[in-house]
């Protein structure tokens, strides 16, 4: 998997990745990650991706990182 882009943004690490025909979009925030795998067909470019990346999307990207620590904090609590 060969790296693309640092991609910078203030509220989660945003790494570009190019493998096997498709472009790998990881968003890491503390200790979770989202990853979105997109076919290099869909889009023009490592530019295109980045197009992607607008601040409507980057909202649901940390409201769903919020959902994610909430579930696997409530999971510790239950069953650590």
């Amino acid at each position: 998997m060969r790296v693309v882009a640092d991609i910078p943004n203030p509220h989660v690490k945003i790494t570009l990745h190019s493998y096997n025909g498709k472009y790998i979009l990881k968003l890491e925030k503390a200790n979770l990650e989202q990853i979105y795998k997109i076919e290099e067909t869909e889009v023009m470019g490592d530019e295109g991706v980045k197009a992607l990346i607008d601040e409507e999307f980057i909202e649901a990207v940390v409201n769903r990182f919020v959902d994610m620590r909430d579930a696997f904090v409530s999971t510790m609590r239950r069953n650590g």
